[in-house]
C-alpha cells in the first residue's frame, strides 16, 4: 500500500469583516498564534477554544511556522488597525466617567435608602 500525498490548503477562511478564522470555527487565527507564542500547546489551545479542531490548530501553527514573517506582518497590521479604531472611538466619545459616577451615586442612594 502506498501513501498518497495530497496538497492541502491551510484551514483558514476570511469572514465578511476581513478577519481570518481557523477551520469552520469563529476562532481568529491571531488568537491561535498568540496563544502558541505564549507557550500554549495545540491541545491546550483546543481546550481554550473548543470549537476549533486539533488538526486545524496544528495546521495553523504549521502554516505560521512556514510563513512566520508574512503572518507576523498581517497580525501587526491588524493590531495597528484595531489601535487606530480604538483611538478614533476615544476621540469621538465623551468622557463618561462623570455620568457613570452620577448613576452609581443615584443607585447607591436608592439602594441604601436615601
Amino acid at each position: 500500500m502506498n501513501l498518497v500525498l495530497e496538497v492541502e490548503a491551510p484551514p483558514f477562511r476570511e469572514d465578511a469583516t476581513g478577519a481570518i478564522r481557523v477551520g469552520n470555527s469563529r476562532v481568529l487565527l491571531e488568537l491561535v498564534i498568540r496563544a502558541f507564542q505564549d507557550g500554549a500547546s495545540p491541545e491546550s489551545i483546543v481546550q481554550r477554544y473548543s470549537t476549533v479542531s486539533l488538526s486545524d490548530v496544528y495546521s495553523a501553527i504549521g502554516y505560521y511556522l512556514r510563513h512566520q514573517e508574512a503572518v507576523e506582518a498581517d497580525l501587526n497590521y491588524r493590531e495597528q488597525l484595531a489601535d487606530s479604531v480604538r483611538q478614533r472611538l476615544l476621540d469621538i466619545q465623551p468622557d463618561l466617567t462623570v455620568v457613570r459616577s452620577r448613576l452609581l451615586a443615584k443607585k447607591n442612594l436608592e439602594y441604601f435608602g436615601g
